[in-house]
């Protein structure tokens, strides 16, 4: 029974050790590409991650009524992880709307903001059922591991290694290779419990679902307009959009869930 979770609590700490490794090309080289915004997003991606960790390590040590107030930090993690994200996604779509370039990442930051805020809302309305709520926030690592594949890949992995110009092609490969990876542990994880395992593919069928619509705008000449847009939101306005919007969603599920107790109650 010590044993327990030894995996997952593994996979964590893979994902925090790549996603350190991911960030520390912000401050790699001559020039410094970290922001206030990235400082923002990288406490708050490892609070989210270290959150995860916490968690496994006190149910694997029987300490169920911690884990369960801890896990109350859900209503303040969770928004602020997802408006973080949001406004990086903002953030670097402005920063090349403002050089007249395109953001080649503009549809994967997009996507990865909703699919993260679904994740966790669901993990949130099906917190009676634990199994599946464990296999949606855990599930949600993946997410973050494929990112920090990206970044590691096109800062430090010969051949993928973004030198010039003349390498920028390699930022697909990047993804690609990235995505790939992801697509591939999530079944892994789904095949140690088919039952409740299923948002581990759930978040494969995003990196595919993502890839797609990415090849789809591309094809189409819309990356240009997208990017506008998206940068046209501002930082500030989409954290605090994105952090209202998500909050009041929470509140809207914790306040349901009772409710539907009581009716269930009522009627029998």
């Amino acid at each position: 029974m010590r044993q327990r979770y030894s995996l997952e609590i593994a996979f964590l700490f893979i994902v925090i050790a790549v996603s350190l490794i991911g960030f520390s090309s912000l401050v790699r080289g001559e020039q410094v590409a970290l922001t206030g915004y990235h400082v923002l997003h990288i406490i708050t991606s490892l609070a989210w991650l270290l959150l995860l960790l916490g968690q496994l390590v006190l149910i694997r040590r029987h300490r169920f009524d911690r884990h369960r107030a801890i896990g109350k930090s859900i209503m303040v993690a969770g928004p602020t992880v997802t408006a973080s994200v949001s406004l990086l996604s903002v953030h670097s779509a402005a920063r090349e709307a403002a050089a007249g370039t395109v953001d080649d990442l503009v549809v994967q930051n997009v996507t990865f903001t909703l699919e993260l805020a679904l994740l966790v809302l669901l993990a949130f309305v099906l917190r009676r059922n634990r199994p599946v709520h464990g296999s949606l926030l855990m599930s949600t690592a993946l997410m973050f591991l494929v990112i920090a594949l990206f970044f590691t890949f096109i800062s430090y992995v010969p051949g993928y290694r973004i030198e010039g110009p003349e390498t920028f092609d390699r930022f697909a490969k990047s993804g690609q290779t990235s995505a790939l990876i992801g697509s591939l542990v999530g079944p892994l994880f789904f095949l140690r419990n088919v039952r409740t395992g299923w948002p581990w593919i759930l978040v494969s069928m995003f990196f595919l679902l993502n890839g797609y619509l990415q090849m789809v705008v591309d094809r189409s000449g819309r990356t240009q307009p997208l990017t506008v847009l998206v940068g046209s939101i501002g930082e500030v306005p989409a954290f605090g959009l994105g952090l209202t919007v998500f909050v009041g969603l929470l509140w809207m599920a914790w306040k349901r869930v009772p409710t539907q107790r009581r009716a269930e109650r009522e009627a029998v």
